[in-house]
């Protein structure tokens, strides 16, 4: 078993039971404790479990949040793929949306500048980022601005999305799985996500495989709302066929 497939099905555990402990791992993965305790460290460096006495826990099951700032740092190469990927869903003109998150802000990075288009955000990261360029036009949503993911919220980002209508949503999610659909940890977020993909026509899902396959507080739509979702290769292949078969076309960059 390769380093990375260990790394993977330490992860399936700790999602599956609430924790895992080293020695059981070593015994039960044919390896040291040490080499146990490097592949924790990899996942905890990847901010998808957190260490603690003698094993691990995964993140999403003890409630913790990462701020933006800190979710920026890990997976870059594969966000980096998946925003490159993104760019064959985006329309050569009409209005899209761009969620806030790191990955759909390096698509923001990315955005052809041979097309009119309109952007809605919901972020001002993604206002500066998209507002300098000629060829786009850049609509922020008001509202407060939630500290951890630098995205507004609330009645003042709610009530223009009720009057939109444009070709794409492109949304970033905290968990997907498919009995709960795309979920958030946070409830103002994730009724603000709701609206974003009520108000496309297509939605188009960017998440790394850290989010494939757990879940959080506050569902913001069935997997049955999403048309395309594309990750990364390290995609568990048993998540993806389900995913696949569920009717949503996955990409893997």
């Amino acid at each position: 078993m390769y380093a990375e497939e260990r790394q993977q099905e330490i992860l399936r555990r700790a999602r599956s039971v609430g924790r895992v402990d080293v020695v059981t791992l070593a015994e039960d993965l044919g390896v040291t404790a040490e080499t146990i305790r490097r592949d924790l460290s990899v996942l905890e460096r990847a901010g998808v479990v957190r260490r603690v006495h003698g094993g691990a826990i995964p993140i999403e099951r003890i409630g913790f949040e990462r701020a933006v700032a800190t979710r920026d740092t890990v997976l870059t190469a594969e966000k980096e793929r998946i925003a490159k990927a993104a760019l064959a869903e985006v329309p050569t003109d009409g209005a899209i949306i761009i969620d806030a998150g790191t990955t759909t802000a390096r698509l923001a990075q990315l955005l052809p500048t041979d097309r009119e288009l309109t952007v809605v955000v919901n972020s001002p990261v993604l206002a500066s980022i998209l507002g300098p360029q000629h060829n786009l036009s850049v609509l922020l949503l008001g509202g407060r601005v939630r500290g951890k993911a630098l995205a507004t919220v609330d009645d003042w980002a709610l009530r223009p999305l009720e009057d939109l209508h444009v070709d794409v949503a492109f949304m970033g999610t905290n968990g997907c799985t498919i009995d709960r659909g795309l979920t958030a940890p946070d409830q103002a977020e994730a009724a603000v996500k709701r609206a974003m993909i009520g108000a496309a026509r297509r939605v188009v899902v960017l998440a790394d495989h850290t989010k494939i396959g757990t879940d959080h507080l506050a569902r913001f739509a069935k997997l049955s709302d999403v048309d395309v979702l594309i990750t990364d290769t390290g995609l568990d292949p048993e998540l993806g066929n389900e995913i696949d078969q569920a009717g949503i076309r996955v990409v893997q960059a």
